[in-house]
């Protein structure tokens, strides 16, 4: 009977991964094409029926310029990518230019109609909405007199909102969380609201020949016809389906060959008796990203902070405590440097492991590699001290919305906040730190055995410094339905994707080096994996951008490959409990258990934040109803940090056993916060986010999504006791990473290894090769 090893050998799962990734990034640049054919137009003006000028096309583009200046992403959302306790502002121009027009074709009070009267405002209201009055040939927007009316009255609302013209106004400000002091101008103000005005337009305009809008019917709003497309329900359906086969088949495929697997899993040698990293030599690069898991500590710790004070913001807008927080720091600030810090410090813990693991895979130490990773370090603390520096200046109205808050200042889009420069910057490092990575494995790479997870490595380190720079494809003024296409290769492939690959291949590689693993098992298990995760993870991206403005196929490719994103996590449990056996303990490994402790973490939250809590959303016809609520932050908090976040620490424990005398280590603090975090989490995640989640999603459901959003249920009372609800986990949590934070100080702060300073092959350390495995 054939098994794995003669079904998927090296070289055929080497030719299935090459042509499922040509396959798959091929079609994800096929239909990018079509993104950018079939977004919504871009209007030349919008008039009203008897020629008045509503809006120029001018003016929805700057529009678009003072919306990313004020913080984008980070203060409300735009088709439900974005911040949480501000609302949508396309659904929110929606519903309120929806109810002024109704009022408009009443010309009396709408309660009052008869029931069939009201049907019959109802269906004209509708058929306003959804008709567009889009002429391809002109450019041109043309609407109705009442429209145009309709519309006039629900900018006033918007301009006063944000140039705080009443008491009212400030009072709406307070309960959006939005400063009181860094106010638009007037002009500002109306540019700001031609660039809402159509993308809530795009929202209830009906595509040419088609009866769905240009985003696909949503958001859920009944007033204009806007509720779930055949389309929607028919992908989700099916998604469902291929979810339940994969499982099945993955599940039977598994444990056909756990036993197998399990008996192949020893090293040829047996299992290592002793700690083989033990005795190898500390490199001076090696050494020098000693100061990169410092900055990784201190940014969790600001991270952490951040978030509190974010989230404090849902029930006090201006404040913390009484403290007037937001004169300095307003939510759009905090909220900013909260998720860019989420991706900077696990990102940092990630890169610098790639670092310190190079010279041990590799065997030897370059020649002014401990230069490279010093350059590095101080470009990182450069670009996060002055990209945090130019989005403080933006958010507070220093910069403008013209080219220098594009360029220094703040992009508006949530991840990829920083301004241009520093992007580019980063970009330029990452590329630096791919060279200083390639050249300290160069060595196993030229070995003739052996090298197929090393050169994953390789693959996925030199897809980490190139996948970033697709986020530079799109420019100051690009469509933001191709802005978001180009921002998705960035937060899912990048983050979500590539960089889960590379940490899995340089795990695995540790662990052969630890002589935990066999080589050629570890390079078919890492390799099977890729395949399996990124076969659904790279179209699987589409999931994100079912409604930005995007054509039906995204819903069909999104929702069917996200569901096969799902399949391989639904048997990390099986790993979780295999990982925690520890059948063949030596007691070297004990030095190992908090590291390995992380490690076991990483699985059990893949499958409920990336899994259960990831498809719980994925769906069409969930994310139609869902999108941008705190379902969405939901799967954020447990994935990010369960999965991510964990991840970096357990690779950030494993440097420190070589970067710190592991005598010193204090197990009592590591059990603390292992314990502490995850249990923080889970509460933080089921006590607060969860049920606000599925009380808005039920507003949702019943009501419409605009409502969903709206201050009435953001600061009713069930809403603002979750909030509170929030506090003990993340107390919990709190005293986790002050824990990490403690034990790191020590740690690095105790007497460390003997240095060997030459710049020459190292006679304890060998390249990752197992003859005869």
């Amino acid at each position: 009977m054939s098994d794995y090893a003669s079904e998927f050998s090296i070289r055929r799962l080497w030719i299935i991964f090459g042509a499922s990734m040509a396959i798959m990034f091929g079609a994800l640049l096929w239909f990018g094409g079509e993104i950018y054919h079939t977004k919504p137009p871009m209007p030349s003006v919008v008039r009203s029926a008897s020629g008045q000028v509503v809006y120029t096309g001018a003016e929805v583009r700057r529009g678009q310029a003072v919306w990313q200046s004020t913080g984008g992403m980070q203060q409300g959302s735009i088709w439900g990518h974005g911040g949480y306790v501000a609302p949508d502002w396309s659904a929110d121009w929606l519903h309120r230019e929806a109810l002024a027009l109704r009022d408009r074709l009443t010309n009396s009070s709408y309660a009052a109609l008869t029931e069939p009267d009201q049907a019959r405002i109802g269906a004209l209201l509708k058929r306003e909405m959804r008709t567009g009055g889009y002429d391809p040939r002109t450019a041109a927007i043309t609407v109705s007199d009442q429209r145009a009316s309709a519309i006039a009255a629900t900018a006033v609302h918007f301009e006063g909102l944000f140039t705080n013209r009443t008491p009212a106004d400030q009072h709406l400000r307070e309960l959006y969380a939005m400063p009181q002091n860094a106010t638009l101008t007037g002009t500002e103000a109306h540019e700001l609201g031609a660039f809402f005005f159509w993308t809530a337009w795009a929202a209830a305009a009906e595509r040419p020949g088609k009866t769905i809008t240009y985003t696909s019917n949503w958001p859920h709003e009944p007033l204009v016809g806007n509720t779930p497309t055949g389309a929607i329900f028919l992908w989700t359906f099916i998604s469902i389906f291929v979810l339940l086969a994969g499982i099945g088949a993955l599940v039977w495929y598994y444990a056909r060959e756990f036993d197998v697997w399990r008996r192949d899993t020893e090293p040829v040698e047996g299992f290592a008796t002793s700690d083989l990293f033990g005795s190898a030599t500390i490199t001076p690069s090696m050494r020098a990203t000693a100061k990169y898991f410092v900055v990784v500590a201190a940014m969790f710790f600001a991270q952490v902070l951040l978030g509190i004070v974010t989230a404090h913001y849902a029930v006090e807008g201006q404040g913390l405590y009484g403290l007037p927080m937001a004169e300095y720091f307003p939510y759009a600030v905090t909220r900013t440097w909260h998720t860019q810090l989420s991706v900077l410090w696990i990102a940092t813990a990630w890169l610098a492991t790639g670092l310190y693991v190079a010279p041990l895979l590799g065997g030897r130490e370059p020649k002014f590699q401990r230069l490279g990773v010093n350059f590095l370090f101080v470009s990182l603390l450069v670009i996060v001290v002055g990209s945090f520096a130019g989005e403080w200046a933006a958010i507070n109205r220093h910069l403008g919305a013209g080219t220098a808050n594009f360029w220094f200042g703040h992009q508006g889009y949530e991840y990829l906040d920083l301004g241009r420069f520093w992007q580019i910057y980063l970009f330029v490092g990452l590329l630096l730190w791919v060279v200083l990575v390639l050249r300290g494995i160069w060595p196993a790479l030229r070995e003739k055995s052996g090298r197929s997870l090393v050169f994953l490595v390789a693959i996925a380190t030199v897809s980490i410094g190139l996948l970033f720079g697709t986020g530079l494809f799109y420019g100051q003024h690009t469509h933001i339905s191709v802005m978001e296409y180009w921002r998705w290769w960035v937060v899912h492939l990048w983050v979500e994707g590539i960089f889960e690959v590379f940490a899995t291949a340089i795990v695995s590689a540790l662990f052969v080096k630890m002589g935990l693993v066999r080589m050629s098992v570890a390079a078919t298990s890492v390799l099977l994996a890729t395949i399996i995760f990124l076969g659904g993870g790279v179209l699987g991206m589409f999931h994100h951008i079912y409604f930005s403005g995007t054509p039906t196929a995204v819903i069909a490719l999104g929702s069917v490959f996200s569901a096969l994103e799902v399949v391989p996590l639904m048997v990390v449990g099986f790993e979780a409990y295999n990982r925690l056996k520890f059948e063949h303990r030596h007691g070297w490994q004990e030095a190992y258990r908090w590291p390995f402790a992380f490690f076991t973490s990483v699985l059990v939250w893949n499958l409920v934040g990336a899994g259960l809590f990831g498809f719980f959303i994925n769906p069409p016809l969930a994310l139609y109803y869902m999108q941008g609520l705190n379902t969405t932050a939901t799967h954020a908090h447990a994935a990010l940090f369960g999965v991510y976040g964990m991840l970096g620490i357990g690779l950030t424990l494993f440097c420190m056993r070589g970067l710190s005398d592991p005598a010193r280590w204090n197990n009592g603090l590591l059990a603390t916060s292992f314990w502490c975090l995850n249990i923080g989490l889970a509460m933080m995640v089921l006590l607060s986010l969860f049920p606000q989640g599925l009380l808005q999603a039920y507003q949702s459901f019943t009501r419409d999504y605009a409502y969903a959003r709206s201050a009435e249920v953001i600061h009713s009372p069930l809403m603002q006791a979750l909030v509170w609800m929030r506090v003990p986990g993340d107390l919990v949590f709190t005293v986790g990473v002050a824990a990490f934070i403690i034990f790191m100080v020590g740690a690095l702060f105790g007497r460390h290894r003997q240095d060997d300073t030459a710049d020459t092959p190292l006679p304890d350390l060998e390249p990752v090769v197992v003859r005869g495995g």
